[in-house]
């Protein structure tokens, strides 16, 4: 089912990283290519299925790339396109946000 989106471009990218498991697949290709069992490692607590899921809605929106290469056993392979590289500030502002705000005591 493809997806509709308003002219609303913060909405546009909310919709891109709608979760926080692509949030952090993102960060970890942002140091560069990643082989599946790497990203497993390296994103905490997320399942298998989760993760095969968020990486191929990550590339159906042209944020990553799949490479497979034809050998036995296969291996494939996912970084980031020119697209998935420009949300590189997004992210950026985001850490910094946390290291300014993660600390504090939320009160209500």
């Amino acid at each position: 089912m493809a997806k509709t989106y308003t002219s609303c471009p913060v909405e546009y990218t909310a919709s891109i990283i709608s979760n926080k498991w692509k949030i952090i697949i993102l960060r970890d290709l942002l140091t560069g290519t990643k082989r599946y069992n790497e990203l497993s490692r390296s994103v905490v607590g997320i399942s298998a299925k989760v993760l095969t899921e968020n990486l191929r809605e990550l590339e159906q929106d042209g944020i990553v790339i799949r490479k497979v290469y034809p050998v036995v056993p296969p291996k494939v392979e996912y970084s980031l396109s020119e697209k998935g590289q420009a949300l590189r500030e997004v992210l950026a502002c985001m850490k910094a946000f946390g290291e300014k705000y993660k600390d504090q005591d939320v009160k209500s």
